[in-house]
């Protein structure tokens, strides 16, 4: 049977521990691969690479460093089949979807490519007499990031591809359920002329958790997962010292206005609800109606656009969505939907149940859609993570902004409406961090920002873009002047101003 190794100092390094996590195909149910689960040693291991690697990688130009990243781009967009397919393998995500996650990781990989100039500092000249004041930004050092099994590839770019441009060297623990392709991302980075240990990958559980977020030497730690994990991580990554940020889960909701194109936003919610098998932070599972006829009219047309979602293997290419990544990720979202028709919402289509003939093992859901649903059941409340959508009713734009807003999580929000004035209020009033108008997944490009408010994210500085910079670097402010002789005098015993 394969296994897939860590990636340490630029080759596959076996595990030592004895420990390993199953690799299941979702499609079928069956193992098709285990990995290695790392012992403490291992993440140091890891870490003297990076360090290894750091001196020179850090002080190597940033106009060389972005012609290594310009050619990890292109590789990346040469192999995208082949990490589209074993993304899907392991996922479980239709490979179109697959492909879909590639490329906005290749996006993020584009925006690096510009560090020469986003890594710039500023400069002040005469900012007193003679005195010039200018600022750097350099690299923190050996970094971290930890990624959720949901997007094996997107998510580690996020991370490694601008801290690794800024002058940092890496170390990725992924998703021990889907692996395979964070370490194709690693050689990929080797190939195109990075620095043995400058990405380094190791796999595992709580164990290679804990060693990166006590490690003395990994000196920034960025995560993506579930939002009791994400405060596990920042409170511990920063009680040690570390700079830390931790995106968590999302209640993403959608407001549907009486004006709005209503085709349209179905359409657009069917795919952002649905999509996946739900399991994107940025989904969209609640639906908030404004009116007894908009919400009338939206579960009919809802009804209709979800029974006609084809569900399907992942290389099926007419399929909409594929199986749920693991037979427990299934057997949790089967549950939620229990707690919802325990707590009284009306189960408008049950997707439990769900097989494909021939796949009787995969890890299958079909479309479930709630209807009256209200904010204090449970299931409300949390994050389901599957392809349930819940239609929660409004009477007024105040009644419905108002349940994003006092949600605990606060990623995404969109608003469908024809009403540019509402549109724009809604956007300003919001207690939410990403805003979609007319748009169903408000997930930003990469030259922008991700991150989300409340629970969603613990940390001040989000994912990717600006952003990102200001997170992978630590700020050098010089204050410089080059006197003639003796002309400092006195001057040298009172505190400089600038006047």
């Amino acid at each position: 049977m394969r296994t897939v190794n860590h990636f340490i100092s630029g080759k596959a390094i076996e595990g030592t521990s004895g420990r390993f996590g199953d690799i299941y195909n979702p499609n079928t149910g069956v193992v098709q691969a285990r990995v290695d689960l790392a012992t403490e040693a291992e993440v140091d291991k890891a870490v003297e690479a990076a360090k290894k690697a750091l001196p020179e990688w850090s002080i190597t130009n940033p106009q060389r460093r972005a012609r290594i990243l310009f050619k990890f781009k292109d590789l990346l967009e040469q192999n995208i089949d082949e990490l589209a397919e074993l993304l899907s393998s392991e996922h479980g995500k239709v490979v179109a979807d697959s492909k879909g996650d590639v490329q906005r990781g290749i996006d993020v990989v584009e925006f690096a490519c510009g560090i020469p100039h986003l890594q710039k500092g500023e400069y002040t000249e005469g900012a007193g007499p003679g005195i010039d004041v200018y600022s750097m930004r350099q690299p923190l050092g050996v970094v971290a990031g930890i990624t959720p099994f949901n997007f094996p590839a997107m998510i580690p770019c996020w991370m490694f591809a601008v801290a690794i441009a800024c002058g940092n060297t890496f170390v990725l623990k992924p998703s021990e359920k889907d692996p395979s392709v964070p370490v194709r991302l690693a050689e990929l980075f080797l190939e195109a002329g990075g620095p043995e240990g400058g990405l380094n990958v190791v796999h595992g559980d709580k164990t290679s958790v804990d060693a990166i977020l006590r490690h003395p030497d990994i000196k920034a730690v960025s995560f993506v997962g579930s939002s009791d994990i994400a405060q596990y991580v920042y409170a511990t990554g920063t009680a040690h010292g570390k700079r830390v940020q931790a995106m968590g889960g999302a209640k993403n909701h959608g407001i549907i206005m009486p004006d709005c194109n209503m085709e349209q936003a179905v359409r657009d919610i069917v795919g952002a609800a649905y999509g996946s098998a739900g399991e994107r932070c940025m989904a969209l599972p609640v639906a908030v109606t404004v009116g007894k006829k908009t919400g009338d009219e939206f579960v009919e047309r809802m009804l209709d656009a979800a029974r006609g979602l084809r569900i399907g293997v992942s290389t099926d290419p007419d399929a909409h969505y594929g199986p749920v990544v693991s037979a427990a990720h299934k057997a949790k979202v089967e549950n939620y939907i229990k707690m919802g028709v325990d707590e009284g919402a009306d189960l408008v289509l049950d997707g439990r149940g769900h097989t494909l003939q021939g796949h009787e093992n995969g890890y299958f859901i079909g479309p479930s859609l709630f209807d009256n649903v209200t904010p204090g059941m449970q299931s409300y409340k949390e994050e389901i993570f599957g392809p349930v959508l819940q239609v929660v009713r409004a009477g007024t734009l105040e009644e419905a902004v108002a349940l994003p807003s006092n949600h605990q999580y606060g990623n995404g929000v969109a608003i469908f409406t024809s009403n540019g004035r509402a549109a724009r209020e809604f956007a300003a009033q919001v207690n939410v961090g990403m805003v979609g108008i007319n748009v169903p997944i408000p997930v930003p490009v990469s030259y922008h920002t991700f991150g989300g408010w409340k629970r969603s994210a613990f940390g001040d500085t989000n994912q990717h873009g600006p952003e990102g910079v200001r997170f992978w670097t630590k700020i050098k402010t010089v204050t410089q002047r080059w006197p003639e002789g003796d002309d400092i005098g006195d001057q040298a015993f009172i505190i400089p101003t600038m006047g």
